[in-house]
Order: structure tokens, then sequence, then C-alpha cells
């Protein structure tokens, strides 16, 4: 099963299933001399971890990290750094039925056509939400080593669920981010989207959202061009959390209805410094970083495993069937994503920055 890896010098394997054993992740490149311990990878697992409120899976699992190769003496070796956690609350029966029934919106159906009788259907195998997990375990320690290195920071935060939107100004830390389960950073329309999840879990349904994503104190220039892009690696990241439909930069859909003189960014020196005036174009122009702030977008559709009866079809019988999906699921994954964000977005700039010699050697 090819396509668990990614990145060029900075590599992240991701491995395990959502029932089975554990599900880990080994990061390749990092540069010794990073100082790091579990608590560096927990911080950001707690954040995305299930059953922390009622409007998230009540899957109850510690993600409890553990450093297996890689550190030493409290630093980097330079040597593969692989992290495991272990799966303690599994439910497998409840997926039983789904072995030939696929759920509507979710992945079993191409799963089952691609791996015949060697798909693991519990909760999803590795087509799950469970294995963002992994990316956070790589992504915490690409963004401690973007901090050290290059003071680059990353924040995302939910502006989005459902039809209840609101427009912040992005936040200096993750302080307020975090004050709250839904993870946005404007208290009152934090409650008006809870409310929302509330809502829709109590009719059996689910709700989608937005993230908006920034990342300061970038280079000029990391990225490459053409087909390595850092938009491109971006998106291709992102698109790696399951549920995701769409990542925009900068301005983004909304640019295209604008004119150039609308959405192009005026130079100016500032503080001795050449930055632009606005930021439409999210901090890339050709694939490459301009060093203003990088601002993308990420829409997440509703979540497909939903209680209400669904038309689906009996793959074994080959006929029509009704499926009510049982076991436990999110209402709405949003409020658990933005620590995945930050860990995908961290592990590409960090990589970028290692192959453009921003980032050398020991630390």
């Amino acid at each position: 099963m090819p396509g668990s890896s990614i990145g060029e010098r900075l590599v992240l394997t991701s491995f395990g299933e959502s029932h089975g054993r554990c599900v880990g992740a080994v990061l390749d490149g990092c540069p010794a001399g990073l100082e790091l311990s579990e608590r560096d990878i927990q911080y950001m697992l707690d954040q995305r971890r299930p059953g922390q409120s009622s409007i998230t899976t009540q899957r109850k699992e510690a993600d409890r990290v553990e450093i297996i190769s890689g550190v030493f003496r409290g630093h980097t070796t330079g040597a593969p750094i692989a992290t495991v956690i272990w799966n303690t609350d599994q439910k497998s029966e409840a997926y039983d039925e789904l072995e030939h029934v696929p759920r509507p919106g979710h992945s079993d159906y191409p799963a089952m056509i691609k791996y015949g009788k060697f798909n693991d259907h519990r909760g999803g195998g590795r087509f799950s939400g469970r294995l963002t997990a992994t990316h956070v375990m790589g992504g915490a320690i690409a963004r401690k080593l973007l901090e050290k290195a290059l003071k680059v920071r990353t924040i995302s935060y939910v502006t989005s669920i459902g039809k209840v939107s609101v427009q912040v100004k992005p936040p200096k830390t993750s302080k307020p981010v975090y004050s709250n389960d839904v993870r946005c950073p404007d208290a009152a329309a934090a409650a008006r989207m809870r409310k929302a999840i509330v809502s829709a879990k109590t009719g059996g349904d689910s709700l989608g959202g937005i993230i908006e994503s920034v990342t300061t104190g970038l280079p000029v220039g990391l990225g490459e061009p053409v087909f390595g892009s850092l938009e491109s690696d971006l998106s291709r990241a992102i698109y790696s959390i399951p549920s995701v439909k769409g990542v925009e930069f900068g301005s983004g859909f909304a640019g295209a209805a604008s004119t150039g003189s609308e959405n192009n960014d005026p130079f100016r020196i500032k503080s001795g410094k050449i930055t632009t005036i606005t930021n439409n174009s999210g901090g890339i122009l050709g694939g490459l970083s301009i060093g203003t702030p990088i601002t993308m977008r990420v829409a997440f559709k509703p979540v497909s495993s939903i209680p209400q009866k669904q038309s689906t079809v009996d793959t074994k019988a080959n006929k029509p069937a009704v499926l009510r999906v049982k076991g436990r699921h999110d209402p709405c994954v949003v409020p658990r994503a933005p620590p995945v964000v930050d860990a995908l977005v961290s592990l590409v700039i960090a990589d970028h920055a290692i192959q453009g010699g921003f980032i050398r050697g020991v630390l």
C-alpha cells in the first residue's frame, strides 16, 4: 500500500490502522541536536485527542506517545525518529456490517474494490481520521524544529461550522483558539457553532466547516518552481486529511471575482525590509514564499458516518440496502483538526527549509 510517506528531505512515514494494535510515525531527516521529549509531541496530540467533549467522538483514547528511536539524552541524533501510540478503545463489532455495506460518502466502497478480501474495514482501517494522529506526531517535531531554527510559527483555527461563520483577526498565540472546544478564537461565534453541532448530533446528522491557517516568520524563497511549488506541496499534504474537500490561499476563489488592480499586492519598504501592503497572494508567488504570512483556508465536508437511515448497497448480495451507521463518530471533525493542519503545514515548510539550505546540519 504505497502513499504512506510524504516529504523529500524531511520524510514522514505513517503506519497503523484505526483498530489495529497501534498507530505510529517515522520521521527521517530531522537534524541532530534538536532538544526533544515526548512532552513536545504530547501537547499537540492532546489538542486532537478524541473524547474530550460532547461534540466529538466518545472513543476514549489516551493517545500517550512513546518515542522509540532517534532521541538520545534529550536531543535528536539525526537518525529516524519513531513514535507510537497504542489503540486501547476499539469496538470493532460496530463495523461488522460495513465489510459488505459501504457508507455513503465514505471511502468504504473504493477500498472494498481495490483491496477485496484483504481490506481492513474496522473503523475505516488506513482511511480513518484516526491516522491523523500520525500526522501530528511527525508535525510536532517539525513544528519545534521550525521554531528553534527559524522562529516560524503556524496557528490554525476554526472560522466556520455549517452555516455559522466568522471573520477573525489571526490570533498571535494559540491560547484563544483552545479556550473553547470548538477551537474558534471568537468566543461568541464559538458558542453558536457549538449549538449548531449539538443540534446536528441530536438530529442524527453531521456538519462540516472551514479552518484558517496562518504561518508567520518565513524567509523569502522557500519552495521550488513548477511541481515543487510551496502551494502544491501544502495542498497535497492537507488533502491527506480525511474529509478535506477544498484548499485556498490568500484571496482564493474570491480573488477570481476581482481585478488585477484590486488583487495585486503592492510592494513597500517597512522598517528597512521589503514587504507588501496587502496579502492577497497568501504569502506565496510563483510557488515561492515572499516573507509575508502564508494564509490558507481548508474546507471539510460533513462527516459521512451518521446514524440516520441511508440508501446504499450490499456488495456481497449485490442488492440495494439501507444502512444506519453504528459506532462512535464525530458529528463534526473540524474542532479536532486545527492541530492536524498545524502539523502538516509545519512538515511541508520544514522540508522545504531543509531542501533550500535554510536549516543545515547539526543544530
